[in-house]
């Protein structure tokens, strides 16, 4: 092992069936070193942090731990924390109704032979040692998130790690609350703990780590000292492109000319319960827009609250001038916006009904479940937009689930269409579906914005958002940092408003 390391892992290779999720990557932690692990959706990064708690057995390759001679084997989570490696993921994994000091003991007390004066006494050292605030008789349901991940890091602490894995540890928390877990994660380095920090927020990495291992693909980009690594690079890095590529990649495609046509939605100051921060947004009339910035910047909470999705907690609205209330997806629907969801099985699809069932959905709760579709007209609109959108399905009875991922999206693209709205929400539809059909999506929405509907169109793929889009509102760490329109529109300007200007 590296002098100074606490784990190294060399060649690591996994594979599910179809898809190599790691190719041949090495990953490096020094003690006394928070190190960041970055990379896009699909980098690899959940798949090596498993690899490294045993919770998927590797294909190939080597971990090493300090203090072990040889590699060893690492086959499931306990035997991970046996050798010191302890892991606090975003959604916390202890017991709110249990107090403090008991989720810091859980599986490690004897029971009716606990010392429960002696168990609360060394929590409560560990707590002032770690700067906790909180007390450890108190039930851990009472504190905030932070405060309970912090116990959760605790936990981890008092198990002899030393490398510890935060996955995300930020995403539910407000500025104060992340300051407090820095200044934990500083005081653990201190003592010589090695921290693994996965996240998708830029401030942060370049506030609190020493240095960046990027993923991309599966494979592994580099590890870089934070220093010599400025934010535009970084992006560049994530995303795979080269900041002298400055290709014309829109082609020939034609985007609607909104000069003179009137905002369909204005929103200003909105703001919901996912922690974005306030945001002022509108479309005109046959304008195709969209949000981008990298995973977890914010773009789907944008358009969640757009539509009422999540809890909308401030802002006003305006549909075609005139002040409406969308605090709930109902509210969206009867304005005529439509909204299709990032996550396709989990909000979108009703796996086990018909073709027919999932397109007509959308319609029937604007006409009321009172006033049900006769058969025949819902067999109607299912045929009608099963041609439109090319629907590969044996029939409008088949259940969506036994759909490929790409027919299932048009399905749901057909749901909304049925609603006949004037302003259509696409989060990542083109995710996961083959590349004809993709082509087949980018047509539909530049064809749709012809003929005058108002399209916000989401992607992870900057290209796909250029050749499809006339105007990008560019997000990093949930707020809106820059807008995009014109010769602008182009991937160098893209990283360059991620990073921050350049940074």
């Amino acid at each position: 092992m590296k002098e100074n390391a606490v784990l190294e892992m060399k060649g690591i290779c996994k594979s599910f069936p179809g898809v190599r999720a790691l190719q041949n990557v090495d990953f490096t932690l020094c003690k006394g070193e928070i190190h960041a692990l970055m990379g896009e959706n699909g980098a690899g990064k959940s798949t090596l942090i498993k690899v490294l708690t045993g919770v998927y057995s590797k294909d190939e390759g080597e971990v090493f731990i300090e203090g072990h001679n040889g590699a060893i084997a690492i086959r499931s989570p306990q035997e991970a924390q046996n050798v010191g490696i302890s892991t606090v993921y975003q959604e916390i994994t202890l017991c709110p109704n249990l107090t403090v000091a008991e989720n810091m003991y859980i599986g490690r007390t004897k029971g009716v032979l606990q010392n429960w004066k002696k168990m609360n006494a060394k929590a409560e050292k560990i707590l002032r040692d770690l700067d906790i605030p909180a007390t450890a008789t108190q039930q851990l349901g009472n504190y905030s998130i932070a405060i309970q991940q912090m116990v959760a890091i605790a936990r981890a602490v008092d198990m002899n790690c030393k490398v510890l894995i935060l996955d995300e540890p930020t995403s539910s928390l407000d500025e104060n609350e992340v300051n407090k877990l820095f200044g934990l994660m500083r005081n653990l380095k201190k003592e010589g703990v090695g921290i693994i920090f996965v996240t998708h927020f830029l401030d942060q990495v370049y506030e609190v780590c020493d240095k960046i291992t990027v993923l991309r693909d599966g494979q592994l980009v580099g590890e870089y000292e934070i220093e010599n690594l400025p934010r535009i690079q970084l992006v560049s890095k994530m995303l795979g492109k080269d900041m002298d590529d400055t290709s014309d990649i829109r082609g020939d495609v034609e985007i609607y000319d909104d000069k003179g046509a009137e905002p369909v939605f204005e929103g200003e100051g909105l703001v919901s319960n996912a922690g974005i921060k306030p945001f002022d947004f509108y479309i005109k009339k046959g304008e195709v827009n969209g949000f981008t910035g990298l995973l977890g910047s914010g773009r789907s909470e944008c358009v969640r609250a757009i539509f009422g999705a999540d809890k909308v907690t401030g802002g006003k609205v305006k549909m075609h001038g005139k002040s409406v209330k969308i605090s709930k997806p109902i509210h969206a629907m009867k304005n005529k916006i439509a909204y299709l969801p990032e996550d396709r099985k989990g909000d979108g699809i009703v796996g086990d009904l018909s073709v027919r069932d999932n397109i007509v959905l959308a319609y029937q709760v604007l006409k009321g479940f009172f006033k049900p579709l006769s058969k025949s007209q819902a067999y109607k609109f299912a045929d009608e937009y099963i041609k439109l959108l090319d629907i590969k399905t044996a029939s409008a009875d088949t259940p969506i689930k036994s759909l490929s991922g790409g027919n299932q999206q048009k399905v749901i693209v057909a749901r909304w269409l049925l609603t006949h709205p004037e302003y259509l929400i696409l989060d990542e539809p083109t995710r996961g579906i083959d590349v004809g059909t993709k082509v087949d999506i980018q047509k539909l929405v530049l064809k749709l914005a012809s003929e005058g509907m108002s399209v916000t169109f989401i992607s992870s793929e900057t290209d796909e958002m250029l050749r499809t889009c006339s105007r990008l509102v560019v997000m990093r760490d949930r707020k809106v940092v820059g807008e995009l329109t014109g010769d602008d529109l182009n991937q160098n300007m893209v990283m360059k408003t991620i990073a921050g200007g350049g940074e």
